[in-house]
């Protein structure tokens, strides 16, 4: 708190979960006046509602982490220092990763993926722990598809990008509802919203496009998202 002397806010999004989430957050809320919640209509996936709480923030710089705490927010300070440094974008590389083995798998298969596809460095793993600047939020908003993948919306934007070293931590309570199907969902949608950079990357994620929508028709069920988000509820 002392290292945030200026103004500083935390914005909690709620992507319509079941449990007592809501109450937590109005609860903070009334507790702190620099805590703002949201409450998402329905489940809009987790860039969607990251999207939803940017449309609301104030600051100069921008930090993302999930709410589980194997992001520690000990390291904050050393993205938003990154970010002073004249970055816009700060990604941070996970040493000792405790999530499961096929979830580590499909992370190094989708970084490889994008990194073919979408000619991104593959020493950026766009991860959901990363810090920008205002700058490159207020572009991020302006986009208005129904369904988003966040880190092509950062990407295409800038090259002065930061890459820190950070500990992944255990989960500190409770389980993750972030399962194999959520997961394949969410690189679906990475693959659809991809540009290629090269004529055999267009190619090769034509067919991919193609054997995606079959495939999450088929098996993932998803069904096309009408909005991109729509708010319930807030606490301000």
């Amino acid at each position: 708190i002392e290292y945030f002397s200026k103004k500083f806010e935390v914005i909690l999004v709620n992507d319509f979960s079941h449990d007592d989430s809501w109450e937590t957050i109005k609860n903070l809320s009334t507790k702190y006046n620099f805590v703002k919640g949201i409450n998402l209509k329905k489940n809009y996936g987790q860039h969607n509602a990251i999207i939803a709480g940017l449309n609301y923030i104030s600051g100069s710089y921008i930090v993302l982490m999930d709410d589980d705490l194997q992001h520690s927010p000990k390291y904050i300070i050393n993205i938003v220092e990154e970010l002073k440094k004249g970055h816009d974008v700060c990604y941070v590389k996970y040493l000792k990763r405790k999530h499961v083995l096929w979830k580590k798998f499909f992370s190094w298969l989708n970084n490889l993926t994008a990194s073919i596809l979408a000619n991104k460095p593959i020493s950026i793993y766009t991860s959901s722990f990363k810090g920008f600047n205002n700058k490159i939020s207020k572009n991020v908003i302006l986009t208005k598809k129904n369904q988003v993948f966040l880190d092509w919306l950062i990407l295409g934007q800038t090259n002065k990008i930061s890459v820190i070293e950070v500990f992944h931590h255990e989960r500190y309570s409770g389980v993750t509802n972030y399962d194999l199907k959520k997961l394949l969902s969410l690189w679906s949608v990475m693959i659809l919203n991809i540009t290629p950079k090269k004529k055999l990357s267009f190619i090769l994620l034509f067919f991919l496009k193609f054997l995606i929508n079959i495939f999450s028709y088929i098996f993932l069920k998803k069904k096309d998202i009408k909005e991109q988000f729509s708010i319930l509820d807030k606490t301000f």
